[in-house]
């Protein structure tokens, strides 16, 4: 029996040290250790382990390949998950452009229609027929809210002249109190006639 070192038998076989090894662990060789040295015997099982080597090679070989086309195929799906992510992103930021752009037309559109009804109760027109040109014009399903200054709600409450003086004096006096019913801007008092009721002081 021809026993080689490993170098020597990976060598004799022509397959790498790691396959000596292997083929050892499995005892597919037979292993003699001597004065600390590990040696193959290698004269009886030649044949048995050439071919068993080469086996390990071609399985090794396979197992490498398909190492690679799996690694090339989890690029390919990482590849694709990154572009659906960035897909769904664009489709949300035009959602949101086109949900802000109907709040903006929906928002141009309100305030057309406030002028339409500020003009009107300016005019002295009927406040129910204003309101129903409102409804007609299919605009609102929603409650318009809106602060005018003081002057234009005494016109739109059609008080006489004579009486403006001392209902003018009740505002600017609470409003000097805070009432959260008032907003005062740059010396002018603001009301909110769709929200708060002032009918305590205008009489």
């Amino acid at each position: 029996m021809k026993k080689m070192t490993i170098a020597d038998a990976a060598e004799y076989f022509n397959v790498s040290k790691e396959a000596i090894h292997n083929r050892i662990r499995r005892g597919s060789l037979n292993c003699i250790v001597e004065n600390g040295v590990k040696y193959v015997a290698v004269e009886a099982a030649k044949n048995n382990a050439v071919t068993n080597l080469v086996s390990d090679n071609r399985y090794t070989q396979y197992i490498e390949e398909e190492n690679v086309r799996l690694r090339d195929k989890v690029e390919c799906l990482e590849k694709e998950t990154t572009r659906l992510r960035d897909q769904r992103e664009q489709m949300l930021i035009d959602e949101r452009i086109k949900v802000e752009q109907i709040y903006k037309e929906r928002d141009a559109q309100l305030r057309s229609v406030l002028h339409v009804v500020a003009t009107k109760f300016l005019s002295h027109a009927n406040e129910e027929a204003v309101m129903q040109e409102a409804i007609n014009a299919d605009v609102v399903d929603t409650v318009i809210e809106e602060w005018i200054s003081l002057k234009s709600f005494l016109k739109l409450k059609r008080i006489k002249d004579k009486e403006k003086k001392k209902i003018k004096n009740r505002f600017e006096s609470v409003a000097e109190e805070g009432d959260e019913r008032l907003s005062v801007r740059e010396g002018k008092i603001f009301l909110n006639p769709s929200q708060y009721d002032y009918s305590e002081l205008l009489t």
